[in-house]
């Protein structure tokens, strides 16, 4: 078996095992009423085919399960397809039995409508079982005996033996020369440099005019300001000297009503910046006092990173380059691999050309000797031919004694099968009359309740109705009282944080303001440094340039040669 059959022989196995005491109540019944002949022997196939028609009708399909029924034996699967997909059995003492194992809602919903929704589709399989019983028996009745008859078999004539045609050479076609193009680098390179070039000086005069221009947002009306203890401790400090590198963010010079931003921050972002801007200003003071102590002025060391820095970057620039023309030098190199490999596969062609020609040659030879060991065979076949007559009159006798035994079989099966029918219908029609004597007896409930009195089952705070009615008007009403004075307490402490947040505001305005016009200062200096320097180019930069040119004069003497 492949994966999916062993898959679904073990699923159907693990299923008859774990649903086996449901599944024997339909086997044992169908053995005690239609399937009185039937051998012991059988009864897992009926297990099976009960199992499959319960649980995996849906899961495999009507057409697979159909298959799997029209394999095995076709007048027991009729008899019990029929006995099982029985409205009356599947409404009535089966749903019974199950509903002992199982709840008798999960029975009805999961196994029972499944089955019936499935019952019509299942009927025609079992009329057609019916009709293949019927056609089989009548086919057998009216049979008759064949005669055989020879064979007008025409006498094959000799056929000459065709000489093949001499194949042609395979000519290889001539092979382009590499177009020039490939060795040039593209204008397409050159073009998106300059683009690039344009880009980073656009974006060089955009960060300058943003850094010059304040934004219109998170201003506060000059009425709505107040000072902070903080801010006029720190007055005397002057705010240009603050070296806060890592500050982009800007104000507008003028101050614009709170009532026209056109960004609103959210009241995280307010006070993480506050609490940021914060921590810097008590970070400036104490370097002041520091300074003012004897300590000394960092700005020197900032220099010297600063000069370090930029030779860091020289020689990143200058390892770049060098990266640039080690991987052009590989690449002349590969120009000159590929030369010699299409030398080698020139050689190695002209040696497969020579071994083709002897192989045709040997392939010629063994199909002439395959035609004559064919003669020779066909000779073998006309003589056995020869022998076929006796043969068949033995095969008409066999045939013949096996037609006989098979009437008699199906006359035998034809009988019990009308006998079981007949015992059926009385069962049938018994059981209708006792269905109907049992709904016609009529079924009277009246109950009153009074809901002022206790259920009388003897629990502790046990009450009526009517007390618990009054119990839960109570609690919600002390719900209600309770969730007002919440909605109270937290309309407090939101004009409460609305305050704090103006607060905020302000001092992040006044902040932005200043750290704006300290890093304009800055890109400017920026500038005027950078327009001073020359980069410089590195030794090893010469050396691989001209290593490049040596490769390049001798791919060239290559190609001349080739």
């Amino acid at each position: 078996l492949n994966v999916t059959e062993e898959k679904f022989v073990l699923d159907t196995l693990e299923g008859c095992t774990e649903y086996k005491s449901i599944l024997d109540v339909v086997v044992n019944a169908f053995y005690a009423q239609d399937g009185r002949y039937c051998p012991i022997s059988e009864r897992n196939l009926y297990l099976v085919i009960c199992y499959l028609a319960t649980f995996q009708l849906e899961e495999i399909g009507l057409q697979h399960f159909s298959r799997i029924v029209k394999s095995l034996d076709t007048a027991k699967m009729q008899k019990f397809l029929r006995f099982f997909f029985n409205d009356l059995h599947l409404n009535t003492w089966i749903k019974d039995e199950w509903s002992h194992f199982y709840d008798s809602v999960y029975v009805k919903e999961n196994w029972i409508d499944p089955l019936l929704r499935w019952q019509p589709k299942v009927q025609q399989l079992i009329e057609k079982l019916t009709d293949k019983l019927s056609n089989h028996t009548t086919t057998v009745k009216t049979s008759r005996v064949t005669q055989p008859k020879e064979f007008n078999l025409t006498v094959p004539k000799p056929r000459a033996i065709p000489l093949p045609p001499p194949t042609p050479l395979p000519v290889l076609a001539k092979r382009q020369p590499v177009p020039p193009s490939i060795y040039k680098p593209p204008k397409e390179r050159k073009q998106l440099e300059e683009i690039k070039t344009k880009n980073i000086q656009k974006a060089k005069d955009l960060l300058l005019k943003a850094n010059t221009n304040q934004f219109r947002c998170a201003t506060i009306k000059p009425e709505k300001r107040e000072v902070c203890n903080y801010f006029s401790c720190s007055s005397k400090v002057s705010i240009h000297s603050f070296h806060w590198e890592n500050e982009t963010v800007q104000m507008h010079h003028h101050s614009v009503s709170i009532d026209n931003m056109p960004i609103k921050l959210n009241t995280a972002a307010i006070l993480r910046e506050g609490a940021l801007y914060q921590r810097k200003l008590e970070e400036e003071l104490k370097r002041i006092e520091n300074l003012q102590q004897g300590a000394g002025d960092p700005s020197e060391f900032l220099e010297w990173q600063k000069q370090m820095r930029g030779k860091d970057l020289e020689e990143q620039l200058a390892e770049i380059e060098c990266r640039r023309l080690q991987g052009k030098l590989s690449h002349e190199e590969a120009v000159l691999a590929r030369q010699n490999v299409i030398q080698e596969n020139k050689r190695k062609a002209d040696l497969l050309r020579e071994k083709k020609a002897e192989l045709m040659h040997l392939c010629a030879e063994k199909r002439l000797q395959e035609q004559k060991e064919m003669k020779e065979l066909v000779e073998q076949v006309t003589e056995g031919h020869k022998n076929v007559k006796q043969v068949k009159a033995k095969i008409q006798e066999y045939k013949q004694q096996i037609v006989q035994q098979v009437c008699e079989e199906s006359e035998e099966l034809l009988r019990r099968a009308l006998e079981e029918e007949e015992e059926k219908n009385k069962k049938r029609y018994e059981l209708i009359q006792q269905i109907r004597a049992i709904e016609s007896i009529p079924n009277i409930r009246h109950k009153f309740v009074d809901l002022t009195e206790t259920g009388g089952h003897g629990l502790f705070g046990e009450m009526s109705i009517v007390e618990l009615r009054e119990r839960l008007a109570l609690l919600k009403e002390a719900q209600k009282a309770a969730e007002e004075e919440k909605r109270d307490q937290i309309i407090h402490e939101k004009q409460a944080k609305e305050q704090l947040l103006l607060d905020k505001l302000d001092q992040i305005s006044q902040f932005r303001a200043e750290l704006g016009r300290a890093a304009a200062l800055k890109q400017e200096e920026k500038k005027k440094s950078q327009s001073g320097e020359r980069p410089m180019k590195d030794e090893r930069i010469l050396n691989l340039q001209k290593k490049i040119a040596e490769k390049t004069m001798e791919r060239k003497k290559q190609e001349g040669l080739l």
